[in-house]
Protein backbone atom coordinates (compact mmCIF):
# COMPACT_ATOMS: atom_id res chain seq x y z
CA UNK A 1 0.00 0.00 0.00
CA UNK A 2 1.29 3.51 -0.85
CA UNK A 3 2.72 5.83 1.98
CA UNK A 4 2.75 9.11 2.72
CA UNK A 5 5.79 10.96 1.47
CA UNK A 6 6.91 12.29 4.89
CA UNK A 7 9.26 12.09 7.81
CA UNK A 8 7.83 10.25 10.86
CA UNK A 9 8.04 11.53 14.30
CA UNK A 10 10.45 8.48 15.33
CA UNK A 11 12.69 6.97 12.96
CA UNK A 12 13.11 3.32 12.81
CA UNK A 13 16.40 3.42 14.08
CA UNK A 14 15.47 5.25 17.56
CA UNK A 15 12.53 2.53 17.27
CA UNK A 16 15.03 -0.33 16.88
CA UNK A 17 17.59 0.53 19.21
CA UNK A 18 15.19 0.90 22.41
CA UNK A 19 13.37 -2.53 24.36
CA UNK A 20 10.91 -2.64 21.33
CA UNK A 21 13.21 -3.81 19.07
CA UNK A 22 12.32 -7.70 19.12
CA UNK A 23 9.00 -6.51 18.09
CA UNK A 24 10.27 -5.67 14.14
CA UNK A 25 12.91 -8.12 13.80
CA UNK A 26 11.09 -10.22 11.52
CA UNK A 27 9.55 -7.13 9.45
CA UNK A 28 11.49 -5.78 6.46
CA UNK A 29 13.13 -3.12 6.19
CA UNK A 30 10.06 -1.42 4.19
CA UNK A 31 7.58 -2.99 6.56
CA UNK A 32 9.86 -0.86 9.59
CA UNK A 33 9.68 2.26 7.69
CA UNK A 34 5.39 1.28 7.19
CA UNK A 35 5.10 1.31 10.61
CA UNK A 36 6.45 4.66 11.86
CA UNK A 37 4.62 6.63 9.00
CA UNK A 38 1.41 4.41 10.28
CA UNK A 39 2.57 5.51 13.78
CA UNK A 40 2.83 8.85 13.40
CA UNK A 41 -0.23 9.32 11.20
CA UNK A 42 -2.12 7.56 14.41
CA UNK A 43 -0.45 10.38 16.41
CA UNK A 44 -1.60 12.72 14.04
CA UNK A 45 -5.12 11.80 14.10
CA UNK A 46 -5.27 11.18 17.80
CA UNK A 47 -4.29 15.04 18.52
CA UNK A 48 -6.24 16.09 15.54
CA UNK A 49 -3.10 18.25 14.40
CA UNK A 50 -0.24 18.13 11.89
CA UNK A 51 2.73 17.72 14.33
CA UNK A 52 5.13 15.79 11.04
CA UNK A 53 6.97 18.24 8.56
CA UNK A 54 4.28 18.77 6.09
CA UNK A 55 4.82 21.00 2.74
CA UNK A 56 1.96 21.67 0.64
CA UNK A 57 -1.32 21.75 2.31
CA UNK A 58 -4.49 24.05 1.09
CA UNK A 59 -7.16 25.37 3.71
CA UNK A 60 -9.92 27.66 3.07
CA UNK A 61 -11.25 30.16 5.58
CA UNK A 62 -14.37 32.58 5.53
CA UNK A 63 -12.98 35.94 6.66
CA UNK A 64 -15.10 37.65 9.15
CA UNK A 65 -15.80 41.00 10.25
CA UNK A 66 -12.74 43.46 10.94
CA UNK A 67 -11.36 43.15 14.36
CA UNK A 68 -12.69 46.02 16.98
CA UNK A 69 -9.31 47.00 17.35
CA UNK A 70 -8.34 47.62 14.37
CA UNK A 71 -11.84 49.72 14.00
CA UNK A 72 -9.93 52.54 15.28
CA UNK A 73 -7.63 52.90 12.76
CA UNK A 74 -9.86 53.04 9.93
CA UNK A 75 -9.69 56.22 9.14
CA UNK A 76 -6.39 57.78 9.45
CA UNK A 77 -3.92 58.74 7.03
CA UNK A 78 -2.92 55.70 5.03
CA UNK A 79 -0.78 54.70 2.05
CA UNK A 80 -1.41 54.55 -1.42
CA UNK A 81 -2.32 50.76 -1.48
CA UNK A 82 -4.87 51.09 1.49
CA UNK A 83 -6.63 54.27 -0.04
CA UNK A 84 -7.43 52.11 -2.94
CA UNK A 85 -8.38 49.04 -1.11
CA UNK A 86 -11.30 51.45 1.46
CA UNK A 87 -12.13 52.99 -1.47
CA UNK A 88 -12.92 50.28 -3.57
CA UNK A 89 -14.57 48.70 -0.85
CA UNK A 90 -16.72 51.75 0.30
CA UNK A 91 -17.78 51.89 -3.59
CA UNK A 92 -19.05 48.31 -3.65
CA UNK A 93 -21.28 49.58 -0.31
CA UNK A 94 -18.90 47.82 2.48
CA UNK A 95 -17.12 49.73 4.60
CA UNK A 96 -15.39 46.48 6.79
CA UNK A 97 -12.27 44.44 5.46
CA UNK A 98 -10.98 41.43 6.87
CA UNK A 99 -7.51 42.18 8.17
CA UNK A 100 -7.06 38.72 10.25
CA UNK A 101 -7.56 34.88 9.50
CA UNK A 102 -5.42 31.92 11.17
CA UNK A 103 -4.18 28.94 9.58
CA UNK A 104 -5.28 25.50 11.08
CA UNK A 105 -1.90 23.98 11.48
CA UNK A 106 0.12 25.83 14.23
CA UNK A 107 2.87 24.32 17.30
CA UNK A 108 0.34 23.43 20.26
CA UNK A 109 3.91 23.32 22.30
CA UNK A 110 7.82 24.09 21.60
CA UNK A 111 7.46 26.91 18.99
CA UNK A 112 11.10 27.16 19.14
CA UNK A 113 10.75 23.85 17.34
CA UNK A 114 8.44 24.38 14.81
CA UNK A 115 9.15 25.76 11.15
CA UNK A 116 6.23 27.40 8.96
CA UNK A 117 6.06 29.16 5.73
CA UNK A 118 3.00 30.37 3.54
CA UNK A 119 3.23 29.68 -0.09
CA UNK A 120 0.44 31.76 -1.15
CA UNK A 121 -3.29 33.26 -0.27
CA UNK A 122 -5.86 33.49 -2.72
CA UNK A 123 -9.00 35.31 -2.20
CA UNK A 124 -12.33 34.50 -3.50
CA UNK A 125 -14.95 37.20 -3.30
CA UNK A 126 -18.39 36.69 -3.29
CA UNK A 127 -18.52 39.57 -5.40
CA UNK A 128 -15.88 41.49 -7.43
CA UNK A 129 -13.90 38.40 -8.42
CA UNK A 130 -10.82 36.90 -7.05
CA UNK A 131 -6.94 38.29 -6.06
CA UNK A 132 -3.85 37.18 -4.97
CA UNK A 133 -2.27 38.32 -1.92
CA UNK A 134 1.35 39.00 -2.26
CA UNK A 135 3.20 36.87 0.32
CA UNK A 136 5.96 39.61 0.80
CA UNK A 137 2.64 41.86 1.91
CA UNK A 138 1.47 39.87 4.44
CA UNK A 139 2.67 39.60 8.40
CA UNK A 140 2.33 35.38 9.29
CA UNK A 141 3.34 34.49 13.20
CA UNK A 142 4.36 30.75 13.13
CA UNK A 143 3.90 30.13 16.72
CA UNK A 144 0.03 31.26 16.76
CA UNK A 145 -0.99 30.62 12.88
CA UNK A 146 -1.67 34.21 12.66
CA UNK A 147 -2.34 35.77 9.48
CA UNK A 148 -2.62 39.81 9.29
CA UNK A 149 -3.43 41.60 5.82
CA UNK A 150 -1.75 44.86 4.83
CA UNK A 151 -4.27 47.27 5.13
CA UNK A 152 -6.50 48.04 2.50
CA UNK A 153 -6.40 44.53 1.41
CA UNK A 154 -9.75 44.39 -0.60
CA UNK A 155 -11.45 41.18 1.58
CA UNK A 156 -14.74 42.18 2.14
CA UNK A 157 -16.06 40.07 4.96
CA UNK A 158 -17.72 36.50 3.76
CA UNK A 159 -14.64 36.05 0.90
CA UNK A 160 -13.15 32.81 1.00
CA UNK A 161 -9.51 33.00 1.90
CA UNK A 162 -7.78 29.99 0.15
CA UNK A 163 -3.92 29.22 1.85
CA UNK A 164 -1.31 26.99 0.62
CA UNK A 165 1.70 26.96 3.04
CA UNK A 166 4.34 24.44 4.90
CA UNK A 167 4.95 23.68 8.56
CA UNK A 168 5.56 20.95 11.61
CA UNK A 169 8.26 19.90 13.90
CA UNK A 170 11.33 19.90 12.34
CA UNK A 171 13.14 18.92 15.50
CA UNK A 172 10.14 16.57 16.97
CA UNK A 173 9.91 17.06 20.72
CA UNK A 174 11.17 14.01 23.16
CA UNK A 175 7.73 13.49 24.45
CA UNK A 176 6.56 12.63 20.58
CA UNK A 177 9.13 10.22 19.80
CA UNK A 178 8.26 8.39 22.60
CA UNK A 179 4.29 8.66 21.88
CA UNK A 180 5.01 7.70 18.45
CA UNK A 181 7.21 4.66 20.23
CA UNK A 182 4.42 3.23 21.87
CA UNK A 183 2.22 3.57 18.92
CA UNK A 184 4.43 2.04 16.70
CA UNK A 185 4.84 -1.00 19.60
CA UNK A 186 0.94 -1.37 19.86
CA UNK A 187 0.52 -1.38 16.31
CA UNK A 188 3.44 -4.02 15.88
CA UNK A 189 1.93 -6.61 18.97
CA UNK A 190 -1.34 -5.98 17.29
CA UNK A 191 -0.26 -7.61 13.62
CA UNK A 192 2.20 -10.01 15.30
CA UNK A 193 0.01 -11.32 17.81
CA UNK A 194 -3.90 -10.03 17.60
CA UNK A 195 -4.96 -13.21 20.03
CA UNK A 196 -2.39 -14.77 22.61
CA UNK A 197 -0.99 -11.75 23.15
CA UNK A 198 2.59 -13.85 23.98
CA UNK A 199 4.55 -10.63 22.74
CA UNK A 200 4.55 -9.93 26.85
CA UNK A 201 3.33 -6.24 25.30
CA UNK A 202 0.02 -5.40 26.23
CA UNK A 203 -1.18 -3.17 22.79
CA UNK A 204 -3.62 -1.53 24.47
CA UNK A 205 -2.02 -0.13 27.19
CA UNK A 206 0.92 0.69 25.01
CA UNK A 207 -1.62 2.70 23.05
CA UNK A 208 -3.21 3.97 26.41
CA UNK A 209 0.62 5.04 26.96
CA UNK A 210 0.79 7.17 23.68
CA UNK A 211 -1.91 8.94 23.82
CA UNK A 212 -1.42 9.77 27.44
CA UNK A 213 2.28 11.49 26.33
CA UNK A 214 0.15 12.78 23.45
CA UNK A 215 -2.82 14.86 25.83
CA UNK A 216 -0.88 18.43 25.76
CA UNK A 217 -0.57 18.40 22.42
CA UNK A 218 -4.26 17.72 21.61
CA UNK A 219 -6.37 20.31 19.50
CA UNK A 220 -8.77 21.71 22.46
Amino acid sequence: MPQDVMVPLATVVQFTEGPFSNLVSGFSSQAQTNIMLQATRACESACDRRLAPFTGVTETQRADAMDIEDAMDAYVPLDPTSQLGFSRAQSLGSTLLARHFWVREHPPRYPELWSGSIASIGLLRSYSGSQDVGISTIQYETDTGHVRFQLGTFAPPGTTIVVTYSGGYNTVPADLVQACQYMAASMAVKQLDPVDNRSGHDPDALRSDALEMLAPYTRR
